[in-house]
């Protein structure tokens, strides 16, 4: 692990993955609880796969951008590391799978040797913040959102506001009313706007998928572009103290915003500037390194296939600002590509491009700036890679997350089902190739990883049981759903669930019923019409499960009879409720105050031992079997139970001491009495925590 001290030049990122090396050191010699471990290795994007023994590693890419160098740098360690494959997500980061636990320091250490990092990339963290894949060349664009979807990434990066939230929190900014960046399903979304000259955004909050699909609201109809990062802090703070923490399917931002209201949740974050250092954090967009394009030659080539080469052209080239270029997409089948093709289009690119891509959230390829005249050389180049298939962003363009293939909570493959409506389209719908008004989603399980409520037509996982108590793959049908731009959408309906090898069937009846009779309505203009009542009635047979032949009991994918496995999901850490454990955490976080303090970054110190006092109190409550889902019902219960009742002396309230944090700036001197106050209550209760169980023995 020393080679890692010379090799990495950031104090920082050598620490984090030293600390990880010494984790899994103390992991594998039992030295840890496997829990607490869990929670450490999530946020450092490695995790569980369904294969016992090996890790998926999450590489975090914001808003999808990828040089050259740094995808020949992914290919490289997936080569070392991994099993030479590229999984792209629809969070535009991209997953490696295989990967030996005990060597994930080692890969990190090669990543960062080109600014890649795997970073909050899981866990309970702000996860990777993703944007429109045409921000910088979208042609309806009032600016560039790159910059502050950048700027957002560095600030909250090992901010200790979002370390150990509850769940995970998810961001995404769009460059445009098309909201192509789906605001209005993330916690926080932001779409670029300018007003009286001044660019902003506006803000949506509080979106979800998942089991239960939550619209955002608005936040705010415009906010200046320097407020975004004070407004995200204060969101981020309130969502630590007062989100959902035992409850795991209760712990999204959504789920607080529902209980609490809209008005509610502004009342508390504006009761906190007071603790949030700057109000006011401009964004200095013109410092921003934009990719520039190269100055080539335009090779001569000859194409072959002229109507191929039309077809390709009318489906995968997309409009872009800058005059004489546009961009190049790729339809990446359900977002996997190997490192030898990932290593010859970087080279590509990057001789001929702007040396970089875009990853798609429709898990594609984006190459922007590719010069007009380089169109028919970039066609058989890209054929040459098998990247040059039509269709990119339309309806035979379907996505999928990985489903049963590794994902510990994959109910029915999603892949396999996807491969085959993906062939029925090609072969019976041909004229869905130029089709971009079908949308077509699949998730394995309902976290909804593949987006699949949000789609026109989607697909879930699940299982169904005969009247013989035989358990076969199934999908849920979903209609309906669709992004109408500006922070509107509209989530799908659950409409009917048959057995999976029935799903191309219940495809082909919803797309012969809508040439049929949309009368060029778009499908989802057609579905607002028909409803959900009419495609159930013209799907129901379909859910019939006493007549399944042997074939159903067979997931696509797969040759082998379906047995259905769900294992423990990592999507986000796990609390862990070890009194140990937690006072341990407490020493931790005041020694991270301290140095916080030492480096003048007070804010972060504050927080620091806040978290320490929250903790320490923590570790009494379980010591006493209590609940304890919320930060905020912590600090409170800890009143009712050991202040008030006066079995624990602190000479004022809990509450009083530890809510100072947003009472007062961050200064030094309120920053040094906050340390000490956290330090002393440490001593308090571990010191009532020693007494009580000697007094027991």
């Amino acid at each position: 692990m020393q080679s890692f001290r010379t090799e990495i030049e950031n104090p920082l990122v050598e620490r984090d993955i030293i600390e990880l090396a010494q984790k899994i050191e103390q992991f594998n010699n039992k030295n840890i609880d496997e829990e607490k471990f869990r929670s450490l290795r999530l946020a450092r994007g490695v995790y569980g796969q369904r294969q016992e023994g090996v890790q998926m590693i999450r590489i975090k890419l914001p808003y999808g951008k990828v040089k050259s160098h740094q995808l020949r740098r992914i290919a490289d360690v997936s080569d070392e590391y991994s099993r030479g494959r590229l999984h792209i997500t629809t969070r535009q980061d991209i997953q490696i799978h295989y990967v030996d636990l005990n060597r994930t320091p080692e890969l990190w250490a090669e990543l960062e040797r080109d600014q890649v990092t795997l970073r909050e990339a899981c866990g309970n963290t702000v996860r990777n913040v993703t944007a429109s894949e045409t921000a910088g060349i979208d042609v309806n664009e009032p600016f560039d959102v790159s910059p502050y979807a950048e700027a957002v990434f560095k600030f909250f990066l090992r901010h200790p506001i979002c370390q150990e939230m509850g769940r995970k929190f998810k961001v995404s900014f769009s460059s445009s009313d098309e909201d192509t960046g789906l605001s209005y399903m993330h916690d926080l979304g932001f779409i670029a706007k300018i007003q009286n000259g001044v660019r902003g955004f506006k803000v949506m909050i509080g979106g979800g998928l998942g089991s239960q699909p939550r619209h955002a609201d608005v936040f705010y109809e415009f906010l200046e572009s320097d407020k975004i990062i004070p407004v995200m802090e204060g969101v981020l703070r309130i969502f630590d103290r007062y989100g959902e923490r035992k409850s795991r399917a209760k712990a999204r931002m959504k789920f607080l915003l529902k209980d609490i209201g809209l008005d509610a949740l502004k009342e508390l974050i504006a009761e906190e500037q007071k603790a949030i250092e700057n109000n006011s954090v401009p964004i200095d967009a013109d410092a921003y390194e934009a990719s520039q394009p190269k100055s080539v030659e335009v090779p001569e080539v000859e194409i072959a296939d002229k109507k191929a080469f039309e077809l390709w052209k009318s489906n995968n080239l997309v409009p872009q600002k800058q005059e004489g270029y546009v961009a190049i997409g790729i339809k990446v089948l359900l977002g996997d590509f190997y490192t030898d093709k990932a290593r010859l289009l970087a080279d590509l690119v990057e001789e001929y491009a702007a040396g970089e891509i875009r990853l798609t959230l429709r898990q594609n390829i984006l190459i922007p700036f590719v010069k007009e005249d380089l169109i028919p050389f970039f066609y058989t180049e890209l054929k040459k890679l098998g990247f040059a298939e039509p269709g990119y962003n339309k309806a035979v363009d379907i996505t999928a997350c990985p489903g049963t293939d590794t994902c510990n909570l994959g109910i029915a493959s999603s892949t396999g089902i996807a491969d085959e409506l993906e062939r029925v389209i090609k072969a019976e719908y041909p004229q869905y190739l130029n089709n971009d008004d079908v949308v077509i989603k699949i998730s394995g399980c309902m976290n909804a990883c593949g987006q699949h409520n949000m789609a026109h037509i989607g697909f879930q996982g699940m299982s169904v049981r005969t009247p013989d108590k035989l358990v076969a793959p199934a999908l849920q049908v979903l209609l309906g759903g669709g992004n109408k731009g500006n922070g509107q959408g509209v989530f799908a309906d659950k409409v009917v669930k048959v057995p999976s090898k029935r799903g191309p069937e219940a495809l082909r009846r919803i797309l012969n019923d809508y040439e049929a009779n949309a009368e060029g309505k778009s499908f989802e203009a057609y579905y607002t019409i028909t409803g959900e009542r009419y495609f159930y009635d013209l799907l129901n047979d379909l859910q019939d499960v006493s007549n399944l032949t042997q074939d159903d009991f067979i997931d696509w994918g797969t040759n082998e009879e379906y047995v259905k496995e769900i294992g423990i999901g990592e999507c986000a850490g796990v609390v862990v409720d070890l009194v140990a454990t937690l006072f341990l955490e407490s020493e931790e976080k005041i020694e991270s105050a301290e140095e916080a303090f030492e480096n003048k970054v007070y804010s972060h110190a504050i927080y620091h031992a806040y978290t320490s006092m929250v903790n320490s109190a923590k570790a009494l409550l379980i010591a006493e079997n209590k609940k304890t889902n919320s930060q905020a019902n912590i600090i409170k219960q800890f009143d009712e139970l050991f202040v008030e009742s006066g079995e624990l002396s602190l000479g004022q309230t809990f509450s009083d001491i530890i809510y100072q944090i947003n009472k007062f700036q961050p200064s030094e001197e309120f920053a040094t009495q906050y340390i000490e106050n956290a330090k002393k209550f440490l001593n308090q209760v571990r010191a009532f925590r020693e007494s009580s169980v000697g007094a027991l023995k």
